[in-house]
């Protein structure tokens, strides 16, 4: 199996995204905007949290998947690199989680 990463998957986002291909369901996404588009995430991290739950690895394996397609358009619609999620992960990892939480603003 080659190394892919979700910056390969990022490009293939970002390629597609005004392709104009009719058969692009990323192009598709894309056109419909930010509210498609987060419904579709949304609707994915349910059906990855009820494969979880079941027990189900295959879907879970396939739902996390698509989650993470439409985690990625999501960021591309709002003009997010996935390089500024990453930069925030690796700050949060020098303090424990129970701690970062507690020092994000309330509200």
């Amino acid at each position: 199996m080659t190394e892919f990463s979700l910056s390969d998957l990022e490009n293939i986002v970002r390629e597609r995204a005004h392709s104009g291909d009719p058969e692009s369901w990323t192009a598709k996404l894309f056109a419909r905007g930010i509210d498609k588009a987060a419904q579709k995430l949304g609707e994915e991290a349910i059906e990855t949290v009820i494969a979880a739950v079941k027990g189900d690895k295959h879907a879970l394996v396939s739902e996390s998947a698509d989650l993470i397609y439409h985690w990625l358009v999501v960021l591309g619609i709002s003009g997010v690199p996935l390089s500024d999620v990453l930069r925030e992960l690796e700050g949060r990892t020098g303090r424990s989680g129970i701690a970062e939480k507690a020092s994000r603003p309330k509200g």
